[in-house]
């Protein structure tokens, strides 16, 4: 069984923890007389102006200490563990699971289906509300995790079940509603998938969304993201142009409505429905405070009106030739055309855009931050005596390297040429001036 409290691996030097004798290796039990379960309880409790702790020193002594600080100061310890190092796992099957599409051979995270309260709250990724108990929810209205972010997908219950496969799942309003009751700021998303959730269930959907304001405080419409493997998992096709024309015309309205009751537009498209519409990409008011960029919602504007500021400080020409060569998904070419064509009339710059089909996950799948470096690599000779410039999406957040487990070093060295990452478009002009310095 574990042991209840958190061990402490270091303290910081001259902080509160210091002061009060709190070393390495001892054990904090409790704060204010709450156990400690995990290192939110300790986020929590220890924002305290008066704080009361239950300490196990590491010879065995038991140690109860008073502590007066201002509020939110930090006490200046880190822990061993977290206590988020078991996370609770996902007990849908989904019938669009990107998971379930995913080849072998991969890095066993990946493979991974969390759906865990506390990583929603610390990482931002997506639960479902499927798996937790009453406490749960308690707990997260006692500790006012906030925000959280949810896949609703649908609200009539007996669809949701469907889309789910977890007889659990109906339910999902009416956990809202609490949340939301308790101050919980939520944003949500809707995977939506042509002929299932799409028409009038995804009107129902917004409709609902929009009674949870200001609790529920974004809806992202994004289409289902679907591989080459598929075999044996349920029949789902990707959305026409004139369906995602649709959505995109829907959204626009529901916005209207949203921004002329509460001046906020609440509902946002994917980007890529905008790109496979050949619909132009919303303003920046469209966007509010982008509050799903994590979720593919307004990164195109992002980038856009970053270039818009960063070509001013292009210079006329540069002192030597360079060739560059800008790698994307098949969407991103969309966007750095335009970027290609401004840079080509620097003397001495040749810039080009390859955009790069993804064969390992199958050319559905469009997005950059998709690609492995094999796609890359089949793109040798488009490649070859030029310096190659990847866009930072294509790392994944848990270390320097691709989903298929090449670094960008590698790919270097298999390319022979050299290989930069660019942030956004401001990394890019950087890149460019450094090259030439």
């Amino acid at each position: 069984m574990k042991k209840a409290g958190l061990r402490i691996a270091s303290v910081t030097d001259g902080s509160i923890a210091t002061e009060v004798g709190l070393e390495q290796g001892d054990t904090i039990l409790s704060l204010n007389g709450h156990t400690l379960t995990d290192i939110l309880d300790y986020y929590f409790y220890a924002r305290d102006s008066l704080v009361s702790i239950d300490l196990l020193k590491q010879n065995g002594e038991q140690w109860d200490l008073e502590i007066e600080k201002d509020p939110d100061q930090d006490l200046g310890v880190d822990f061993e563990c977290t206590g988020l190092e078991s996370i609770t796992r996902c007990a849908n099957r989904c019938i669009f699971c990107f998971v379930d599409q995913m080849p072998g051979g991969l890095r066993g995270s990946l493979y991974v289906k969390d759906d865990d309260y506390r990583l929603s709250f610390m990482q931002g990724s997506f639960i479902t509300l499927t798996n937790m108990s009453d406490l749960d929810f308690k707990r997260i209205a006692r500790l006012r995790l906030s925000p959280l972010y949810v896949s609703v997908h649908a609200t009539n219950p007996e669809l949701r079940v469907k889309i789910l496969g977890n007889p659990r799942a109906g339910d999902i309003y009416k956990r809202l509603q609490y949340l939301a009751g308790k101050g919980i700021e939520i944003h949500t998303q809707a995977v939506v998938c042509p002929g299932v959730n799409d028409g009038e269930e995804l009107d129902r959907t917004v409709a609902d969304m929009v009674t949870l304001w200001p609790g529920v405080r974004s809806l992202a419409v994004v289409p289902v993201g679907l591989t080459a493997r598929r075999e044996g998992l349920s029949s789902i096709r990707n959305f026409t142009r004139q369906e995602a024309a649709l959505i995109v015309n829907k959204v626009k309205g529901w916005q209207d409505c949203c921004l002329k009751s509460f001046d906020y537009p609440f509902v946002y498209a994917g980007d890529e429905y905008y790109f496979l519409a050949g619909a132009r990409i919303p303003a920046l008011g469209r966007y509010a405070d982008f509050p799903q960029t994590e979720n593919g919602v307004g990164l195109t504007r992002l980038f856009m009106d970053e270039w818009s500021k960063a070509k001013r400080k292009i210079p006329s020409e540069i002192p030597g030739p360079l060739k560059i060569s800008l790698v994307t998904g098949l969407l991103g070419k969309r966007v750095l055309d335009p970027v290609a064509e401004r840079l080509n009339r620097v003397n001495n710059l040749d810039i080009s855009v390859v955009a790069v089909k993804n064969k390992f996950f199958g050319e559905s799948v469009t997005a950059a931050g998709l690609l492995t470096g094999q796609d890359i690599l089949n793109k040798r000779e488009e490649l070859k005596d030029s310096l190659v410039i990847l866009p930072a999406a294509v790392l994944k957040k848990d270390g320097q390297v691709m989903l298929d487990g090449m670094t960008p070093e590698d790919l270097a060295a298999k390319l022979g040429v050299p290989v930069r990452i660019a942030e956004g478009p401001q990394e890019l002009v950087n890149i460019l001036k450094e090259s030439n310095g």
